[in-house]
């Protein structure tokens, strides 16, 4: 295999099992996940120096290998996977082979572009605050953050460990779902779903973003057979948005502090500042928006219950482009994030699917569902990618 789009920190192969459903195919593994005799980077320098190499395989790792996919790599990844676009200061940017003057997206960043690119057949990420659902929808694939706990993540490193998820992406649904049974996600059709649309959610999306996903979501109400509208965060998704940032930040600064304040890493633009907030948090303010994300998850959870899927965009507007300045990109990471924050507040798994394009640009409709509906999830794109394709 030749790199042709920086997807890759390490290049190797390791053999799944001969007679799985995999065999075949082909993964590379985000670089935050261990495989044994190599070093697990995590998009840092710093961090590769201070850590030896693993000794074993992360469970997701070894899942793929059992199902007989063959793993060629360890893919590139924002540094310590605290970012969202794919753009790293000391490894370069993975490039976006849907569109190569825009970037990746991350911190997935390598898995999605070596998938786009088709080096591999199955890219494995992990998602946090979107860490997989932006990168898919940046490059015109599959992918999929799952229910908070449904995969085990033992053997990759956490950044805020209640809201890490283990994801992956895939070019077409079936190879998608295929990946997802691996995992012990089945892929059931349809049936008795009541499909909402996240009404104040499309009012983030940039106008020619929702026009693009019109016709997906016409697809699905067809294939569904009814659809209603859903507040779902009554206009607060800015506030959601402050709720998750405090939430996150203060896991990452309690998994993290001692190897920073030890290792001393010279952080990258943005990561750097992130974590200084990190690291200047209140505690009154920490313990008070932990208990208004209780009370947003409850009112999530409830609202979907059961059966209900609900369609929002993955992202306000196609990836940035490459040479925007760093305060444009930190403006729509926090744009950005209003959409993401939604599953990762409530541990519910949510799935992205191609739906269209803005200026020559790939952008993604998202389907969010209750926890542990994962199943359903990838059931429904695949009934929809086979509908389309009837």
């Amino acid at each position: 295999m030749q790199d042709t789009v920086n997807a890759f920190i390490d290049t190797f192969t390791i053999e799944g099992a001969a007679d799985g459903p995999l065999a075949g195919l082909t993964f590379g593994a985000k670089d935050l996940y261990d495989v044994a005799g190599h070093i697990t980077g995590c998009g840092s320098p710093d961090w590769a120096r201070t850590h030896a190499p693993a000794t074993s395989h992360a469970v997701a790792v070894q899942a793929l290998l059992d199902a007989g996919a063959t793993l060629v790599g360890k893919t590139h990844t924002d540094e310590i996977a605290y970012s969202l676009l794919g753009m790293n200061a000391h490894y370069g940017t993975p490039t976006n082979i849907k569109a190569p003057n825009r970037v990746p997206g991350g911190s997935s960043s390598g898995s999605v572009a070596a998938t786009a690119a088709g080096l591999i057949d199955i890219g494995l990420g992990s998602d946090t605050g979107g860490s997989v659902r932006m990168p898919a929808s940046f490059c015109g694939v599959y992918g999929m953050r799952t229910t908070h706990g449904r995969i085990d993540l033992s053997g990759a490193m956490p950044l805020a460990h209640t809201f890490d998820t283990v994801g992956w992406f895939a070019r077409d649904a079936q190879t998608f779902a295929k990946a997802g049974a691996a995992f012990g996600i089945g892929a059931p059709a349809p049936s008795g779903l009541r499909l909402m649309i996240a009404e104040v959610a499309f009012g983030l999306a940039e106008p020619e973003t929702w026009h693009a996903l019109e016709g997906t979501v016409a697809d699905l109400t067809s294939l569904i057979g009814s659809v209603g509208m859903v507040s779902l965060a009554d206009g607060a998704f800015e506030e959601w948005f402050d709720v998750f940032r405090v939430c996150q930040a203060a896991e990452v600064w309690e998994n993290h502090a001692e190897w920073v304040k030890t290792a001393n890493p010279s952080f990258g633009p943005g990561v750097r500042e992130r974590f200084e907030m990190a690291s200047k948090l209140d505690p009154a303010e920490i313990a008070q928006r932990r208990a208004e994300r209780a009370e947003i998850k409850a009112h999530l959870i409830q609202m979907i219950g059961d059966d209900g899927v609900v369609i929002l965009p993955t992202s306000p507007s196609p990836a940035p482009l490459i040479d925007s300045d760093q305060a444009s990109l930190e403006a729509f990471r926090a744009s950005a994030l209003q959409l993401l924050c939604v599953a990762g507040l409530a541990g519910l798994p949510q799935l992205n699917i191609p739906a269209g394009e803005v200026d020559g640009a790939p952008v993604g409709l998202s389907i969010l569902g209750g926890p542990n509906a994962d199943d359903r999830l990838i059931g429904l794109a695949l009934a929809l990618a086979e509908a389309k394709a009837a």
